[in-house]
């Protein structure tokens, strides 16, 4: 098996259960705006994506001005950050010993996300996940220039840790965009998961390396 050094992993879905409150609130905010969606086309189109950008493909796709995004996204931030106070946020099933197993064997472990800075956090702050505990960096699509599936968030977490090659590299997430983001870097190892956004039918056209019910189950592999 390949000599994995790095592993990057999504948040929502893959290694936090926060019960899909993004999405809902994302196809509530599309909703009141007048643009009938289901939260299923949202999952379906927008799970793994930057939230802006996430809101303007999805007007594109349902015939909706793209002119509306902003405020749409301005207006789902609002709901969101409501929502997050009194949500019951926890770990998917045996991530957390998971994280603490990969970080005994030296291994670098970098969560990444689609969400703003302040929303990861907010979720980091609810399960009590530390820095140098659990994950050694938080990489957010406020810190690229461009949203997945550019492989950017990758290289970056690659730079923090002096890591050369990519193909020591591990991405997992429970989107095809997420696969996409660590095919586009060229990583050793692409892991979809079933504990989040999409379905098996959905994630095998990223065409994984592996397809496993959650990230723990990565331990075999590794």
């Amino acid at each position: 098996m390949k000599n994995i050094e790095l592993l990057v992993l999504d948040m929502a879905g893959t290694t936090i259960d926060e019960d899909n409150v993004v999405y809902k609130t994302l196809t509530s905010a599309v909703n009141d705006y007048g643009y009938p969606v289901s939260l299923e086309k949202v999952l379906s189109s927008c799970a793994g994506m930057e939230k802006l950008e996430a809101i303007t493909s999805l007007l594109k796709e349902i015939n909706g001005k793209e002119e509306d995004a902003p405020a749409i996204f301005e207006k789902f931030s609002e709901q969101l950050r409501e929502s997050y106070k009194n949500l019951d946020v926890k770990p998917i099933n045996g991530t957390e010993d998971f994280l603490l197993s990969m970080k005994s064997q030296n291994k670098k472990i970098v969560l990444n996300t689609g969400y703003t800075s302040e929303i990861a956090h907010q979720l980091l702050n609810k399960l009590n996940w530390k820095e140098n505990v659990h994950f050694d960096a938080l990489i957010t699509a406020d810190d690229v220039s461009e949203s997945r599936p550019s492989p950017e968030m990758i290289y970056l977490a690659m730079k923090k840790f002096n890591i050369t090659e990519a193909n020591k590299v591990l991405k997992a997430g429970d989107s095809v965009i997420d696969i996409e983001e660590g095919k586009n870097a060229g990583c050793g190892l692409t892991v979809a998961v079933l504990s989040g956004a999409q379905g098996k039918s959905e994630l095998e056209k990223a065409a994984p390396d592996y397809i496993l019910n959650t990230i723990s189950e990565a331990t075999g592999i590794l």
